[in-house]
């Protein structure tokens, strides 16, 4: 797995791109000057900001991202419905409880992206990711990670837990190649 180079004359690219776009967004035009000025923040800005960073891996496989974050925009939709049914319904239905799911993922960003996804979906909430590195009292020991969810009703939590691995985490690890 790479991760981002520090001292690259374009350490991020997506975020570079990122960058022109939202430049372009903001003043609502593709003039030329607004495309060489929004170019020059998006060079500029994460050739800065790199030694600030810490090396994160690297997007090895874009449309394969593309594809995680409609079925992640799928999901919200009808996890919506799911929650408006859950909470309309009688509450006697409701079995809230906490989930700690052990991680396949190492790399903070990785793990940052999960445990959004897992907040973004209504019905579940990322509470914690526990142990940390920086609590470790050896820190070059490789521990299990583990990700602490919240959800609103828990039917089967092996279940979810499958769920959750095969449909956030397993295209995590193929998109970061991790």
């Amino acid at each position: 797995m790479r991760v981002t180079p520090r001292f690259s004359w374009l350490p991020t690219p997506y975020r570079s791109l990122l960058l022109l776009l939202v430049w372009l967004l903001l003043n609502q035009s593709v003039a030329v000057i607004h495309l060489f000025f929004g170019t020059i923040l998006a060079l500029i800005i994460p050739w800065i900001s790199a030694k600030f960073r810490d090396p994160q891996p690297l997007i090895e496989r874009p449309l394969l991202a593309l594809r995680y974050i409609l079925r992640v925009f799928g999901d919200i939709i009808t996890a919506n419905a799911q929650v408006a049914v859950l909470i309309l319904g009688p509450q006697r239905r409701l079995n809230p409880a906490f989930v700690r799911m052990p991680l396949d993922l190492q790399h903070d960003l990785p793990i940052t992206i999960l445990a959004s996804t897992v907040s973004m979906t209504p019905g579940t909430v990322s509470a914690d990711v526990y142990p940390c590195h920086d609590t470790e009292p050896n820190a070059g020991e490789i521990t299990q990670r583990w990700l602490l969810i919240h959800v609103l009703n828990l039917e089967d939590e092996a279940e979810l837990i499958a769920t959750i691995k095969s449909r956030y985490e397993t295209p995590l690890k193929e998109i970061f190649q991790c």
